[in-house]
C-alpha cells in the first residue's frame, strides 16, 4: 500500500471537511445551510450539491475585528425562511477562535465546526450527521437507505433504485441519510441498507451494501431474516436476470476484443465495487487503483493518494485502455475509453437520474464501459476486429 498524505483543503481531487459537511447538511431540504467563511469557501461546495446554500462571503476587515455579527446577520435573513439552520464553519473563522456558542440557540441553529483541515470529505460528512444527531425509533417500520450525498454524479439514481428494490421485496423506506426531511431522521427505522459503504450512517442495525449483484443478495438475504414482511425472491429473481445479461453482452464483447487495460480512481468503496464488476464479467487487466480516501480496511493493489502527480504518474505508467474517474484522469489521457465515476465530471450533460448502486446500478455501469470501450476500438488506429 502506498498512502500520500495531503492538506485536504488544498486538495483539487477530494474534497475537504468542509465540503463533506456542507454536502450531508444539503441533503435535509427544509435545513438552510451556511458556509460561514470566504467565497471561495461558499463556491466550491455551493457548484457541487445542486441545491441552495447561503455564506457569509467573510472580507479582510470582518477576519480582523470579528466575523460574528456578520454570521448572526445572515441568521435573522434567513429565520422564518425554514425549519432550522446549520452554519459550517470553515477554516479562517476556526483559526480565529472566535465562540459561535451562543448563536446555537433552541435548537434551531446547528453549529457544525468542519474547517477544512480537521480531514476529509467523509470526515466532515460524519461530523454534520453527528450533529445532526439522529434518532432511532425502535418501533419504527420500513428500512433506511444510507449513503447518498448530493456531491455524488450518483445520488438520486441510487436513492431511487435502493427505494425500488425495497419496494420490490415488500419493504418500506424510512429515512434516507441524506436526502430527506430534518424531522426524518429522529425516527429512523431499526434496520439500514447502505449505497455507499464510505458514507455509512452508523444508523441503526446495517444489513449490507447495494453495491454490486451479490451485496444486493446478500443484503436482502440479512433483511428478510431481520424484517417482518421482507421477500428477497423477487429480487433475487431480478439479480439472475441481471448476471445473465451483463454476461452475454460481455461475452459477446470478448468475442472481438481483448479485455482492458483499466485504471480506476474514486472513493474506496465505488472503485472495489467497479473493480470486482470489471474483473468478474470482463477478467479485464487492472493496472492500478487510486483510492481518494482511505477506509482502513485491506488494500489489496490500492493506492490512497489524492495527489495528482502521484495520479498523473500512474496513468501514464499505466498506458490504459479504460479509466474509470473524474474529469482529471480522463484529461491525462485523452485518447482512453472513459466511464464518469466520481466528482468533477466536466464537459457533459447529466440530467437523468443515472445509479452505480443496485441491479440497476450494475447494468448501467457495464453499459458505460462496454459503450466507451466499443467506442474507442472503432477510433482509425484502435480497430483490432470487424465489429460487424
Amino acid at each position: 500500500m502506498q498512502n500520500n498524505q495531503h492538506t485536504p483543503c488544498e486538495n483539487p481531487l477530494w474534497p475537504c471537511a468542509m465540503t463533506g459537511a456542507v454536502a450531508c447538511l444539503a441533503g435535509f431540504e427544509d435545513l438552510a445551510v451556511i458556509v460561514h467563511g470566504s467565497s471561495g469557501c461558499y463556491f466550491y461546495p455551493a457548484s457541487l450539491v445542486g441545491v441552495p446554500i447561503h455564506g457569509t462571503f467573510l472580507v479582510e476587515n470582518e477576519v480582523i475585528f470579528g466575523a460574528e455579527s456578520r454570521l448572526a446577520e445572515v441568521i435573522r435573513e434567513l429565520e422564518g425562511r425554514y425549519s432550522r439552520i446549520a452554519v459550517v464553519n470553515t477554516c479562517v473563522p476556526a483559526v480565529m477562535g472566535e465562540d459561535l456558542s451562543a448563536l446555537a440557540r433552541d435548537g434551531q441553529v446547528l453549529i457544525v465546526d468542519s474547517p477544512g483541515f480537521l480531514g476529509d470529505f467523509e470526515a466532515g460528512y460524519r461530523r454534520a450527521l453527528a450533529e445532526i444527531a439522529p434518532e432511532v425509533d425502535p418501533d419504527g417500520r420500513g428500512v433506511n437507505i444510507d449513503g447518498i450525498c448530493r456531491t455524488d454524479p450518483f445520488c438520486r439514481g441510487n436513492a431511487i433504485e435502493a427505494r425500488r428494490l425495497l419496494n420490490l421485496a415488500g419493504a418500506t423506506v424510512s429515512t434516507t441519510f441524506c436526502l430527506d426531511r430534518y424531522a426524518a431522521a429522529h425516527r429512523a427505522a431499526p434496520f439500514t441498507v447502505g449505497t455507499n459503504p464510505d458514507l455509512s450512517s452508523g444508523v441503526g442495525t446495517a444489513c449490507g451494501s447495494l453495491l454490486g449483484l451479490d451485496a444486493v443478495g446478500e443484503t436482502f438475504g440479512r433483511l428478510q431474516a431481520s424484517v417482518d414482511g421482507v421477500d428477497s425472491r423477487p429480487v433475487d429473481e431480478e439479480i439472475a436476470w441481471a448476471d445473465a445479461l451483463i454476461r452475454k453482452a460481455c461475452e459477446k464483447y470478448l468475442r472481438r476484443f481483448d479485455p482492458p487495460r483499466v485504471v480506476i480512481a474514486a472513493g474506496h468503496a465505488y472503485a472495489a465495487f467497479a473493480r470486482d464488476l470489471l474483473d468478474r464479467y470482463l477478467g479485464v487487466d487492472i493496472a492500478c487503483i487510486a483510492a481518494r480516501n482511505d477506509p482502513d480496511a485491506e488494500s489489496g493493489a490500492v493506492t490512497y493518494t489524492m495527489d495528482f502527480s502521484t495520479i498523473q504518474e500512474m496513468i501514464r505508467d499505466a498506458e490504459p485502455d479504460l479509466i474509470l474517474g473524474s474529469s482529471y484522469e480522463q484529461a491525462i489521457a485523452p485518447r482512453a475509453a472513459f466511464v464518469g465515476l466520481t466528482p468533477p465530471l466536466r464537459g457533459r450533460v447529466l440530467l437523468s437520474s443515472r445509479a452505480v448502486a443496485g441491479i440497476e446500478g450494475a447494468l448501467h455501469l457495464m453499459d458505460e464501459v462496454l459503450n466507451a470501450c466499443i467506442n474507442r476500438n472503432r477510433r482509425p488506429g484502435n480497430e483490432r476486429t470487424d465489429l460487424a
